[in-house]
């Protein structure tokens, strides 16, 4: 599975962007990133999720999840996501400091 990630927004506009393929990561994170996935329904999602207002200085999300012949695409904003998916991005957001530090 490949998951491309960006965040950008927020109050420092600071633009956040990682490539995860679950095949180079140890077993264990693969398997818990491939749940999150699982758990959000992220395949059931529609392609935008945006607050019935704007929101100031609120991140914005977009993934991309490729599994097999899958793919699907989510830009959505953090006052929109529902609560099923914020652990995902919260996970991809860790991956992306972590990787961007190393």
């Amino acid at each position: 599975m490949r998951i491309q990630f960006t965040r950008t927004g927020g109050f420092a506009g600071i633009q956040l962007t990682n490539s995860v393929d679950t095949a180079q990561l140890p077993p264990d994170q693969a398997a818990a990133l491939e749940k999150l996935i699982g758990d959000a329904g992220f395949f059931d999602l529609p392609e935008r999720l945006a607050p019935a207002k704007p929101v100031p200085d609120r991140f914005e999300y977009e993934v991309t999840v490729t599994s097999g012949e899958q793919s699907h695409t989510l830009v959505v904003n953090d006052a929109a996501a529902p609560a099923s998916l914020k652990p995902l991005l919260n996970y991809l957001t860790t991956l992306a400091i972590v990787n961007r530090k190393s």
